[in-house]
């Protein structure tokens, strides 16, 4: 009996030719590997009494070069060789732990786990390294292939080369960070805003046929507080927070009544319009206030950001604090007005109210002309300081007799003026005798030196020159002083020598 030829090598199905085709050509890079012998790794670990895969790996990193040691490399294809630099499987193979390690050690850990915990899947986003040192982000997606579930003798890996990806994001984040702080930590303050709801009822106005928006706006007032409650505030930045003393965003967010109020009706107004005429970049000063109720005056500068120019549903607006500025120009603009000394007009401002008063009244126009009484003597005995006391004083009795329509003004050394406009004779005598029982009640206060005037006063009827009227008080005032230094024994030419 002869045997039987031994059967031929069996030739590759056309099937299995084609999976061979399409592993090696596969545009990814893809592993074949055996964890067989990490599985038996496990099952010693288990049997030790692990319970906690991570933490046992994180207490000892030797234990997770451990585990890469028992994964085998059976196959890559053509792709990974491209990828990481190698000629062939077996460079590869022997430059695994150049290709594992440093930062990947984490993402490998939580592989491991899946493992561990009985999932057939696992991956992620997690770093390798070329053979020539280079980094590699990558997404790995790993599958233990069917039938080899209870064995894990084939696990496939496939590993998507994301680099440029990642690259993009991380400038991407840097741009982001390096925006955001440029915004967070900017020296002036600085708001996120949404107007498309301004936008929304700006554009009904003007389907409804409106052309003159000031003259809507200023007949309806309600619309203009209508734009200003729909406005929303996306953000603002750590300096916005100090200009108007709040401990956080959400605080001031809650506080925008507080805020923009009052004065801040008229400078939205002019935003509105400035909006509705199609300016999108503005700047303006306004008032604000800070949550203490304090006022704030801020130079706003408003822009509608770009690609935003149809919706306004981004808007920039800077506020830098001028309220220094503005505190100061408010000085010097007193200063141009006021004696700095007493606090009320000056000679200038004087002169300028008499024109004014000539020009339009309103009539009759009383003149009290005074002079301070004994001013010499105090420069001489105590100095200019006591003397510029009294001065001080004489300013806040004056201050208190008149009232807003009225100017009390120092014109001369130990000279004032009192101008009363829509006054008579008898208005001028009421506020004289006013004023004497104020400067009674400030001699009480302060005791010596005495504060005393000497006064004249003279009424001016319309058609009549003012400048007659300010003589005839002038004269009046002298007579009233010969008086007081004659009564005070007291000769006329050291009354000559203090009035010059």
């Amino acid at each position: 009996m002869t045997h039987a030829d031994p059967p031929s090598p069996r030739a590759p199905a056309d099937d299995e030719v084609l999976e061979a085709d399409m592993f090696e050509l596969a545009p990814v890079s893809l592993w074949l590997e055996d964890y067989s012998g990490l599985q038996a790794l496990f099952a010693a670990w288990r049997a030790e009494g692990v319970e906690d895969l991570r933490a046992h790996l994180r207490a000892d990193p030797a234990r997770i070069a451990e585990c890469s040691s028992r994964i085998r490399l059976l196959r890559v294809n053509r792709r990974t060789l491209e990828l990481f630099g190698a000629r062939d499987l077996a460079e590869l193979t022997a430059n695994l732990h150049r290709v594992f390690r440093d930062d990947m050690l984490a993402a490998h850990v939580e592989e491991l786990a899946a493992l561990w915990e009985g999932r057939t899947r696992f991956g992620g986003p997690t770093v390798n390294y070329t053979l020539d040192g280079r980094r590699l982000d990558i997404l790995l997606d790993a599958q233990v292939m069917p039938g080899h579930e209870a064995s894990w003798r084939r696990v496939l890996l496939a590993i998507e080369d994301v680099t440029e990806r990642s690259r993009t994001a991380r400038a991407l984040q840097r741009s982001e960070r390096y925006a955001f702080g440029l915004f967070e930590h900017s020296p002036v303050s600085l708001w996120v805003e949404d107007f498309s709801a301004v936008r929304r009822l700006v554009d009904e106005v003007r389907e409804a046929g409106v052309s003159d928006f000031r003259t809507f706006v200023n007949v309806h007032p309600e619309f203009v507080q209508r734009c200003m409650q729909e406005i929303r505030v996306v953000d603002v930045n750590q300096q916005t927070l100090r200009l108007f003393g709040a401990p956080d965003k959400a605080t001031l967010l809650r506080s925008l009544h507080v805020v923009f109020r009052d004065d801040m009706q008229q400078h939205f107004t002019e935003q509105l319009i400035d909006l509705w005429n199609g300016k999108i970049f503005q700047q303006r000063e306004a008032v604000n206030y800070a949550l203490s109720g304090d006022r704030v005056d801020v130079y706003l500068q408003f822009s509608v950001l770009p690609g935003h120019e149809q919706d306004w549903a981004l808007v920039l607006v800077s506020l830098t604090d001028i309220t220094a500025r503005k505190k100061a120009e408010a000085y010097l603009e007193f200063l141009g007005k006021h004696d700095s000394l007493t606090k009320l007009r000056n000679r200038s401002f004087f002169s300028d109210e008499i024109a004014r008063l000539e020009r339009r009244g309103p009539w009759p126009v009383t003149v009290v002309m005074l002079d301070l009484n004994g001013l010499k003597t105090i420069n001489d005995e105590a100095g200019h300081a006591g003397g510029d006391a009294l001065l001080r004083r004489a300013g806040e009795a004056l201050s208190k007799v008149i009232d807003r329509t009225a100017c009390a003004a120092r014109i001369g050394g130990d000279e004032f003026a009192l101008l009363l406009p829509a006054t008579d004779e008898r208005g001028g005598d009421g506020l004289v005798q006013r004023l004497r029982e104020v400067v009674e009640l400030n001699n009480q206060f302060y005791g010596q030196p005495l504060l005393s005037f000497s006064v004249g006063q003279a009424t001016c009827r319309e058609g009549e020159r003012l400048e007659a009227a300010l003589h005839r008080a002038d004269q009046a005032m002298y007579d009233s002083k010969r008086v007081f230094y004659e009564s005070a024994g007291l000769n006329r030419r050291r009354t000559d020598r203090e009035r010059g």
